[in-house]
């Protein structure tokens, strides 16, 4: 399929907005493709999205819960943390799920990558399958409140559909791995 290569944004200055150890928020002044004067906001992540997806061999995996500060609500989502843009993903990958489930996986599969808010942010998340699975003790970080629950995936793939699930890492992990189990590849 071809797409045009050109940027059709002409960018006619930018300020710094705001900056953390997390994201950066950077305004830019612009000209937009119809040739417009416009205005565009853009969250720069310092940080990878790493998901995991636990799944053991009788099928069942691993849901995190977690009061949500930004949603103001409660979520159910799959062991999920940062990882430094200059490290191995997957390494990122082991800690996390290591530190919220207390899991170690013998196999990894990375299995989809994401732009996960693309109109306004920067943010990739990698999303892996973890399997062979060991339990071990879990060591989340002081920010984190979290209750863990092993339930089966199609328990899991029915909360999706029923939008009980909401987090889009979550999601799309799950629906990945319900094709990849449809089309006999796990």
């Amino acid at each position: 399929m071809h797409h045009p290569e050109d940027n059709p944004w002409q960018i006619t200055s930018e300020r710094n907005v705001y900056d953390n150890p997390w994201i950066n928020i950077t305004e830019y002044q612009v000209i937009n493709p119809s040739g417009n004067p416009g205005i565009y906001g853009k969250i720069h992540y310092k940080n990878f999205a790493i998901g995991v997806f636990p799944l053991d061999s009788e099928l069942n995996t691993y849901l995190v819960g977690q009061y949500r500060f930004v949603l103001g609500q409660y979520s159910w989502e799959m062991p999920e943390g940062g990882g430094l843009l200059g490290a191995e993903p997957l390494e990122s990958a082991k800690r996390e799920l290591l530190e919220e489930t207390g899991l170690k996986a013998g196999s990894w599969t990375e299995i989809q990558r994401l732009h996960l808010s693309n109109s306004v942010s920067d943010e990739l998340s990698i999303i892996y399958l973890a399997r062979e699975l060991e339990q071990f003790e879990s060591d989340p970080e002081d920010t984190e409140q979290l209750i863990v629950h092993k339930l089966p995936f199609e328990k899991v793939y029915q909360m999706v559909c029923n939008d009980q699930i909401t987090d889009a890492m979550t999601v799309a992990a799950v629906y990945k791995v319900r094709l990849l189990l449809a089309e006999g590849r796990l």
